[in-house]
C-alpha cells in the first residue's frame, strides 16, 4: 500500500505561451471537429506522485496486459470492490467526454447523447485518444486526466460505479490495476480541473 504524503511542491503551466509546462508537448494538432491541445505524457510514476502530493493512498496489483473487461476479469482474481468499463467519447461538434460506467454497463449512446446535451456520438479514434489524454486503447482510465491540462474533456460518473468501495482503474498502463477511494478519485479529479459529473445509468443501458 502506497502511504500518502505531501509533496512540497507545485506543477508549473505558465512558463510558455500555451500554458503547458516545459516538459509537456506544447503543439496544436488539428483534431476531428476542434484544435486540440497535445496531451503531456506523465508515466505511471508521475501520476502516484501527483497521488501522494494530495495525499491519496492507493494499492496497486500488478497483472499481465488486458485489452478488455473479460481479460480484466481474469486477470484481476479477487481484486475487491467495483470495477470499470471506460469510454472516450466525442461528438459532430469535437466536445469530448470520459464515461466511466460499471464494467457490465451497456451503455446507450443516443439515452447518453440526450442527457449530456451532445450531438451523435461515437468513440473518439486511438490517434485522438493519445493526443488529448497521452494513453493507448486498452489503458483508458479517469486518471488519465492527469493529462488533459486544456482542460478539453468532460467526464461522467456511473453513481453505481461510486456506491461500492474501492474503485479499480489502471493507472495509465493496462499491466497494473490501482485501487482508489470515492472521496479521493472526486478529489483527484478537481484537484486536475475536472469537475465530474455523476449521472445514474439506470435509464442509459440498453438491454444486452
Amino acid at each position: 500500500m502506497r502511504a500518502g504524503k505531501r509533496a512540497d511542491h507545485t506543477h508549473c503551466l505558465t512558463q510558455c505561451k500555451c500554458h503547458l509546462a516545459p516538459r509537456y508537448t506544447a503543439c496544436l494538432r488539428a483534431g476531428e471537429g476542434l484544435v486540440s491541445i497535445r496531451a503531456m505524457v506523465a508515466t505511471r510514476d508521475d501520476l502516484f506522485n501527483r497521488l501522494d502530493a494530495l495525499g491519496i493512498v492507493t494499492e496497486t496489483v500488478e497483472h499481465p496486459a488486458v485489452f478488455s473487461v473479460d481479460e480484466a476479469k481474469a486477470a484481476r482474481g479477487d481484486l475487491a470492490g467495483s470495477h470499470s468499463k471506460n469510454l472516450f467519447l466525442k461528438d459532430k461538434k469535437g466536445r469530448m467526454w470520459l464515461v466511466v460506467t460499471l464494467e457490465d454497463r451497456a451503455v446507450d449512446t443516443k439515452a447518453l447523447r440526450k442527457a449530456i446535451g451532445a450531438a451523435q456520438l461515437s468513440f473518439g479514434k486511438p490517434e485522438l485518444l493519445k493526443d488529448v489524454l497521452g494513453i493507448d486503447p486498452g489503458s483508458v482510465t479517469p486518471f488519465a486526466v492527469i493529462n488533459d491540462t486544456g482542460g478539453q474533456v468532460s467526464v461522467i460518473l456511473d453513481a453505481g460505479l461510486l456506491a461500492s468501495e474501492p474503485l479499480n482503474f489502471h493507472p495509465l498502463v493496462n499491466t497494473a490495476t490501482t485501487s482508489i477511494s470515492t472521496e479521493d478519485l472526486l478529489a483527484f479529479l478537481r484537484d486536475t480541473g475536472h469537475e465530474p459529473v455523476v449521472l445514474d445509468f439506470t435509464d442509459l443501458t440498453r438491454e444486452t
